[in-house]
């Protein structure tokens, strides 16, 4: 039960580090990462978490290039040892903690691998602590977690059916996202007395590169369109990692007094076309910045939504598995592709930046003229 972390003073609990404080099925511990080029040619993502409850770690990475989206998925037995972030041929090494790591998909039969550097650009920042309402019912998901975030370069090569890519460290942009806490994951227990309302979800996170910094800001709606939780910081960006600041935070880091959002989605679907977020200053200035998309990923490739590599799902001790889409054919009103990230090329002013727009709408929104659970924009 002891592991490598248990000899370091960090301990929360009277228990090891490897025995949560929860019994909650739904604990999860995540790392997920983005990264695009400059000119939106082409996104991946990573993703690997740990459910210590259910005993297992899964993880998954997927690129879309030329059209397509090529996902990789694996899972195993959870292992002891939690500095071991490893699963078949995927591996993640810290290199320098809060700052520099690696992350490797040694060749395997689905034809999808990858060796990539992390480089931070920026100093890693939190965002507040987000918690959903619990319903007495128990009709309601429930959300309960940290999360803190980075802005980087990545540098490196990625290799899938039929092509392989150089990732340049001048031009290839990401954001590391480390969250733990409470979600819904793993296959669903009993479910009890049936819900008394459709399930409602409504999630924006819009984290932008610019030349000298970097913006931030994330939300979550009700059905009414009233923000219940939100997230916004200016964050100096530095050309050489040497430069950032000693510590884990940046003391230059501007905390935002708020945001606001407007949003145009493609007809016939929840997917957005435009959209414009503005920031408003702690000394009363706002900056209103356009997104225009330039590239879609489903987030399902890497187990969001996915209805067999879901997160959290029992595969056996240790198994993977490749797949390929053409992004054109899939369904834009089937669950699983509503949970996506967009590159978006942004605009304020005379400036011009890239970052993405990730987004997931289910259920009533008045705002945005939803009223059904997967009705779609006229």
């Amino acid at each position: 039960m002891l592991t490598k972390m248990d000899d370091y003073p960090i301990h929360q609990t009277t228990e090891p580090i490897a025995v949560v404080s929860t019994t909650d099925r739904h604990a999860y511990d995540r790392y997920w990462f983005n990264g695009y080029q400059d000119d939106g040619d082409f996104f991946f993502a990573v993703g690997a978490a740990v459910y210590p409850n259910l005993g297992i770690l899964d993880c998954g990475f997927s690129i879309v290039h030329d059209g397509q989206q090529h996902a990789f998925h694996a899972s195993r037995r959870a292992p002891e040892e939690r500095s071991e972030i490893e699963v078949g041929p995927f591996k993640i090494d810290i290199i320098e903690p809060m700052k520099s790591l690696r992350i490797t998909l040694d060749d395997n039969e689905t034809g999808i691998s990858a060796d990539l550097l992390w480089i931070p650009r920026t100093a890693s920042f939190a965002e507040e602590h987000q918690r959903t309402r619990r319903s007495p019912t128990g009709g309601r998901m429930h959300m309960e977690a940290t999360r803190f975030n980075q802005f980087g370069r990545w540098q490196g090569e990625i290799r899938y059916p039929g092509g392989s890519l150089r990732v340049e460290r001048t031009r290839v942009l990401g954001t590391k996202d480390r969250s733990w806490g409470i979600r819904p994951v793993g296959d669903p227990a009993p479910p009890g007395a049936p819900a008394t309302q459709s399930p409602q979800f409504s999630f924006l996170w819009a984290p932008l590169n610019w030349d000298d910094r970097c913006t931030h800001a994330g939300l979550f709606q009700n059905e009414h369109g009233v923000t219940w939780h939100w997230d916004g910081m200016i964050m100096p960006a530095y050309d050489d990692p040497a430069d950032l600041p000693p510590g884990v935070e940046d003391p230059k880091m501007q905390p935002l007094a708020g945001i606001e959002h407007e949003l145009e989605f493609v007809p016939g679907t929840r997917r957005a076309q435009r959209a414009r977020f503005s920031l408003l200053d702690l000394e009363g200035g706002r900056t209103d910045i356009d997104l225009e998309p330039l590239l879609v990923f489903r987030m399902k490739g890497v187990g969001y939504s996915h209805p067999e590599w879901g997160h959290g799902k029992w595969k056996g001790e240790l198994a993977m598995a490749g797949e390929s889409w053409k992004v054109e054919d899939a369904d834009n009103l089937e669950l699983p592709n509503q949970h996506i990230q967009q590159v978006m090329r942004a605009r304020t002013g005379d400036e011009v930046g890239i970052g993405v727009l990730e987004q997931i709408h289910l259920g009533p929104h008045k705002s945005y003229g939803f009223t059904q659970f997967l009705d779609p924009a006229p």
